[in-house]
């Protein structure tokens, strides 16, 4: 039966932010969900508090501020803990999401481990706790049910500090508040909880995990308590003859009754567990418990924490199972195979044929239901040729790529697939790929000082776009290095969003009039001036005289940078043009035809001045002058 349908917080959008999808598991404090964070688009749990509670203000503020506190301990075995908030009667954590099971999940499927198996859990549990201690936390609620063992062999602890704001006894009805057999006879006679509780229940545990059984049993939780407080944990090799006496002596120093004869935290726990491991041979590291009775294995019914079938995996956690380090032996792996019994000839005749057509079926089932699909291989993660590649190698096809945003895989890497990794299809399908553009909001990086390509590939690097470049002077930055960005450095924009780049042209330089130079006189003047020379091929009609320089590129007074080029454009000479006749005319009409023919115009007028008809000019006309040349025309007097 599908316990998460009668949720009623399944399916919904839990502070406008967090889409709950599946019940994981339930506790006396809270219920644990699988959820999406619909603004970053990642998977995560979610610890919902119980509503009960959520109605005690002292409670919940205390929650908030030790989730606070824990929200700050960093650590590759410790679940971490991304948000907290509150909507109505829900108060909520937004947690590290494990994919894979719990150690109780391992315990009750296996009972007992083997020593070094058990050494594989406990060791990344105690570097956890060990940082925590260091830290000034303390878990106060150790148990199989906080140990989780991801898909890929990873081993983390979860709910840091969420019980310590509960407190360690007692509630207003006397019942006590975490699971019994785990708590330290101190948290039960006193109240009092420190690092060396923590300890007390990873010796519980490991006797656990080494015996396949709690080590206090009773038909209430008061028999239990009464056991805590009045006998010592058992030796595991009592349960499990043959155990080493390290393991004895590792479970007694950390059970023991008197908190001072206990390590004091988990980082002296985890010392003594090292050198104890490095004591063992491998024969006794793998030496294979005999299998549990059943009467021995526990079903949790004390433990305050009921966990749920785990829910499907979704895309953006579907990955490849990488072999886990854990070496947990196989259930009956110990047992010894039974004889085959033997029969008369007859017998062994039909038996052969029995075989050979059950073989046939057989494979003709597996063709039919798996002979001819093929599992999608898992390429999150990978760059979008590495993945057609692998895909390709599969058999399968790449039918088409989209983009979208993702904060968890890089820019430019397969951030889901469809169908999902590990999923069947048949051979010669195809697959989408979706790649991933980066988080939708990225931070312009900082672009001073790097070169244009430098700072347009960084740009890129950071899902941005380079978009104008400007160019300035600068007397103190390097010409072709970027001085800025519009928008500035540390601002966030939209993925895939222009930044516009002002680069250093250099220092200014005022260009030098070289007009009517000799091409070796204007190169030497405007190399000094620390600009280069760039000389056009052909030439132009001027008044300067021919091989000189016409004109100039950028003109006299213009400010380039150093090293800029100018170019210079030499004379052929002034064009050679006939002069029009203007004798007998009128001054002004005279004028306006010798300019626009292209002469300069002078006019003397004689004494007494009044003349206005031209009597004579400089070049007759019918003759040639050089263009922009200056005609003159004197007028006759009266």
């Amino acid at each position: 039966m599908d316990t998460t349908l009668k949720d009623p917080l399944v399916g919904q959008l839990l502070d406008g932010r967090y889409r709950i999808d599946a019940r994981i598991a339930v506790g006396g404090m809270a219920t644990v969900y699988r959820a999406v964070d619909t603004r970053l688009d990642r998977v995560l749990a979610l610890k919902v508090m119980h509503p009960a509670l959520a109605t005690d203000a002292s409670f919940v503020e205390r929650f908030i501020r030790e989730a606070k506190s824990v929200a700050r301990l960093s650590h590759p075995n410790v679940v971490g803990v991304y948000d907290q908030g509150a909507q109505g009667q829900y108060v909520y954590l937004a947690m590290e999401y494990v994919a894979g099971c719990t150690l109780r999940d391992v315990l009750r499927e296996r009972g007992a481990l083997q020593p070094r198996a058990a050494f594989d859990i406990l060791e990344p549990v105690l570097a956890a706790l060990g940082a925590a201690h260091r830290a000034g936390f303390v878990h106060r609620d150790m148990k199989p049910e906080n140990v989780l063992i991801g898909d890929d062999g990873r081993v983390k602890v979860a709910d840091f500090g969420l019980v310590r704001a509960v407190g360690s006894v007692t509630s207003t009805t006397g019942s006590v508040l975490g699971t019994v057999s785990y708590l330290a006879p101190e948290q039960i006679e006193s109240g009092t909880a420190d690092t060396r509780a923590d300890v007390y229940a990873c010796g519980v545990v490991l006797y656990e995990m080494l015996t396949g059984a709690k080590p206090h049993t009773g038909g209430s939780p008061a028999q239990v308590i009464y056991q805590h407080l009045h006998e010592d944990v058992p030796a595991p090799s009592g349960a499990v003859p043959g155990l080493a006496v390290q393991l004895d002596e590792l479970v007694a120093g950390a059970t023991a009754r008197n908190p001072e004869l206990r390590p004091y935290d988990a980082v002296a726990l985890l010392a003594q567990v090292r050198a104890a491991r490095a004591a063992l041979g491998d024969e006794q590291l793998d030496a294979v418990p005999p299998q549990a009775k059943s009467g021995d294995r526990h079903d949790g019914a004390d433990d305050r924490t009921s966990v749920l079938p785990r829910p499907l995996p979704s895309p953006q956690e579907e990955a490849v199972h990488r072999t886990s380090r854990l070496e947990l032996p196989p259930d009956g792996a110990h047992r010894a195979r039974a004889p085959r019994p033997s029969g008369p000839r007859r017998g062994v005749i039909a038996a052969v044929v029995a075989v050979l057509l059950l073989l046939t079926t057989g494979a003709g089932v597996w063709y039919i239901n798996s002979g001819q699909f093929t599992r999608v291989p898992a390429v999150l993660g990978q760059t979008e040729a590495v993945a057609t590649k692998r895909l390709t190698d599969a058999g399968l096809e790449v039918e088409q790529t989209t983009k979208g945003f993702s904060d968890v895989y890089d820019r430019g890497t397969v951030m889901d697939v469809d169908p999902d990794p590990g999923k069947r299809i048949r051979d010669n399908g195809s697959v989408t790929l979706v790649i991933s553009r980066g988080p939708e909001i990225v931070r312009v990086p900082k672009l001073a000082g790097l070169t244009l390509t430098e700072a347009r590939a960084a740009l890129r690097k950071a899902g941005l776009a380079p978009g104008v470049i400007t160019k300035e002077f600068s007397e103190d930055v390097p010409r072709g290095t970027v001085t800025g960005s519009d928008p500035a450095a540390g601002t966030d924009r939209r993925a895939d969003s222009a930044v516009a780049l002002v680069v250093s042209k250099g220092a200014p330089v005022d260009v030098p009039d070289v007009s009517g130079e000799s091409v070796e006189d204007a190169t030497s003047t405007l190399e000094d001036a620390g600009l280069k020379v760039a000389v056009t091929p052909g030439r132009v009609h001027s008044p300067q005289e021919a091989g000189t320089v016409a004109t100039q590129s950028p003109a006299e007074g213009g400010q380039v940078a150093e090293g800029d080029t100018v170019t210079l454009t030499l004379s052929k000479g002034p064009r050679m043009i006939d002069v029009p006749d203007v004798i007998g005319r009128p001054v002004a009409e005279a004028r306006q035809e010798l300019e626009e023919a292209g002469f300069e115009v002078k006019v003397e007028r004689a004494f007494p001045f009044l003349g206005n008809t031209v009597e004579s000019q400089s070049v007759e006309g019918g003759e040639q002058a050089p263009e922009g040349s200056t005609i003159t025309l004197k007028t006759k007097g009266i």
